[in-house]
């Protein structure tokens, strides 16, 4: 099984803890987007990471090799049975890839991506207006929806990986969750990038 992607994206980086939790063998590849490599572009046509190389199976994005995965090796399950429970979790990780992520990554993009990675000057403004405007909104909601270790059930879900990877990027940038303001957030992320799984993924080979 081969992994395609910089570990520096959240949704790589979702993928990485995934399979960290299961137990899976794998090897990393960490390309960007757009890569030629010829391997790579067989599993994702538009360039796009992460992508997943599974003998025959070739997938891109997140959400569909997590749910291929779960499928496909079932121990260890991060989807749960209940219908309720894999609603909600089907949810939240809508809701992080769609919005949560982008208040979440635009620090990083700004402060580490565009001028240590890409040699381009980062725009403090547009910071300022993901900390003080986009996030505390959404991180409103997410405190009212903390009642436990974990966001559904009482299992480590896609739930919990969906919504933590973009506030490894969000440390990354040197900011953090108020923990005065949103006292169950700041505790559940802190817990959450404890684990054992996304220590590994954040140790992952960055590309």
């Amino acid at each position: 099984m081969i992994l395609y992607g910089s570990s520096l994206s959240p949704f790589v980086r979702k993928v990485l803890v995934a399979l960290f939790e299961k137990g899976l063998a794998f090897e990393h590849i960490p390309v960007r987007f757009h890569d030629p490599d010829q391997d790579f572009r067989a599993s994702s046509p538009l360039g796009k990471i992460p992508a997943l190389c599974d003998g025959e199976v070739r997938l891109a994005d997140s959400s569909a090799i997590i749910h291929y995965l779960d499928r496909a090796h079932p121990l260890k399950p991060l989807l749960p049975a209940d219908a309720r429970a894999l609603g909600r979790t089907i949810w939240f990780d809508k809701f992080a890839d769609t919005e949560l992520i982008g208040p979440l990554l635009r620090p990083f993009v700004h402060r580490v991506l565009r001028p240590r990675v890409l040699n381009l000057p980062g725009d403090e403004a547009v910071v300022r207006k993901a900390l003080d405007e986009d996030q505390p909104r959404l991180f409103g909601y997410l405190e009212t929806q903390i009642h436990g270790p974990y966001l559904v059930g009482e299992a480590f879900s896609l739930a919990d990986i969906a919504v933590g990877t973009g506030f490894v990027n969000l440390r990354s940038a040197g900011e953090a969750v108020d923990a005065d303001r949103f006292p169950k957030l700041a505790a559940w992320v802190a817990a959450t990038l404890e684990r054992a799984s996304f220590k590994a993924a954040i140790a992952a080979r960055k590309g």
